[in-house]
């Protein structure tokens, strides 16, 4: 069955990944031949580069009329890279890849048949991981804690690797804030999902731009974008305490009072201080961190600059 009109296109951010654009090459071009009943374009994001990425790009759009690139004006993260391939990506759906290629391109053509059954999101899911047993088991924990604590369904063991129908991409255009959270986001839209599951192969060139540090920061900003349940735990732990402490002081004088015992002096009182110090600057830190996502939204900054465009 051949659909002559419909164009996919494959978004493709990349940061420091000049040892991986031959390799995207081949990939994307195979990704023609096994597709040919579809229109293809390459997009990729050149998210402030420092080595030769965007060289390569021009030499490669150059070369071959399926590709095109957006150079961003700085290094603004993978989140906003993807913002800024969705504001240009034209097509009846988008796929969103990892420039440097551990998705594999033989996933696609079962995306594309889910999506012709009329699915919008065809999103993947890992069925194994190369990452350590440290990142394998905090991202598991990550993902139960989100799904536990938003009435978001959120999927776990997902990444970026998906297709989008134009009806998704539309949806997400118009979601503008700057702190951005995709996974989370792709799920907040809603249309008819599906997941498939593949394995994820071995980084062929350069190393993850994803330390422990980031991904921390990523969760944190995931959890803190969809729900609002840590100011609601902390609201509560606040309140179990206030009614403990009111009860122990009530303790406290009854026993004074009738039994004349002395009231137990600075070790009761330095752990009571430290315990109640440490709940406040707990609950400082939460409040801090919806805060931050205000202050950053209410200046209303554009999400990116693009410096070039091909």
């Amino acid at each position: 069955m051949s659909y002559p009109n419909k164009t996919i296109t494959i978004l493709l951010p990349a940061y420091n990944e000049a040892e991986s654009i031959p390799l995207l090459r081949r990939n994307m071009q195979q990704v023609i031949k096994d597709n040919p009943d579809y229109e293809w374009t390459f997009l990729m994001i050149n998210d402030g580069s420092t080595d030769n990425t965007l060289e390569k790009m021009r030499a490669l759009c150059e070369d071959d009329a399926h590709f095109h690139y957006i150079d961003l004006s700085r290094n603004y993260g993978k989140e906003i890279a993807i913002m800024a391939g969705i504001d240009h990506a034209q097509g009846d759906a988008v796929i969103i890849m990892d420039a440097d290629m551990q998705h594999p391109i033989e996933a696609i053509p079962e995306m594309i048949r889910h999506w012709e059954e009329g699915y919008d999101d065809v999103y993947a899911q890992r069925n194994s991981s190369n990452e350590s047993w440290l990142k394998t088991t905090t991202s598991k924990l990550y993902y139960k804690i989100l799904q536990k604590s938003t009435n978001i369904p959120i999927q776990k063991d997902t990444g970026d690797f998906r297709l989008l129908d134009k009806k998704c991409i539309q949806a997400l255009r118009e979601m503008r804030e700057t702190d951005r959270n995709n996974k989370g986001m792709f799920s907040w839209i809603g249309f008819k999902k599906k997941g498939i599951v593949y394995e994820q192969r071995e980084r062929r060139y350069g190393k993850t731009k994803w330390s422990y540090y980031k991904l921390v920061n990523l969760a944190l900003n995931g959890i803190t974008s969809f729900t609002t349940t840590p100011l609601r735990i902390a609201s509560i732990l606040g309140i179990v305490i206030s009614l403990l402490a009111f009860t122990y002081l009530t303790y406290i004088i009854i026993k004074t009072l009738i039994y004349g015992e002395p009231v137990q002096g600075y070790p009761t009182l330095m752990v009571t201080i430290l315990f109640l110090g440490g709940i406040q600057l707990v609950a400082l830190g939460i409040i801090g961190e919806y805060l931050s996502h205000i202050f950053n939204e209410t200046k209303k900054r554009p999400g990116y600059f693009v410096r070039e465009y091909k």
